[in-house]
């Protein structure tokens, strides 16, 4: 999670929402930080982008051994995405009560319509998470 939050430092200095992402696959782990300024693409979000890279590198959708940590709750579509590509385990920072699709706003993982559960641990690392995002919207906003 230390190292999720490092890249949300990242995705901060070059102008994106400060959100990492790190996909543990067995030995392997695959890195992502926001990036929906720099494409620009609204799918650009740290989860999306450490999944693609991992079934790309693995040659493989399916991720079923896997954690990701991310600095935020997830997304109502990076939940999706997490479910599709059968990801064993999330572990999160902060969530997000108006977005987050964990439990907060909503829990995509908890639905009965999903195909695949989803082992959840929110609040790793949550302090230095949500102070993260916080610096960030009040410097925007000043």
């Amino acid at each position: 999670m230390r190292r999720a939050i490092e890249l949300a430092g990242e995705a901060e200095a070059a102008g994106d929402v400060p959100i990492g992402a790190v996909l543990v696959c067995g030995a392997r782990f695959f890195e992502a930080r926001n990036e929906k300024e720099r494409r620009p693409d609204p799918t650009a979000h740290a989860e999306i982008l450490a999944i693609r890279a991992a079934a790309e590198a693995l040659g493989v959708w399916r991720l079923p051994n896997a954690t990701l940590y991310v600095t935020k709750e997830p997304c109502a579509m990076c939940a999706g995405a997490i479910v599709a590509a059968r990801i064993e385990r999330l572990v999160f920072g902060c969530r997000d009560p108006k977005g987050g699709a964990a439990g907060s706003a909503i829990d995509v993982f908890a639905s009965e319509a999903v195909n695949h559960r989803v082992s959840v641990e929110p609040g790793v690392l949550e302090s230095e998470a949500s102070e993260q995002l916080r610096a960030f919207f009040a410097e925007r906003r000043a």
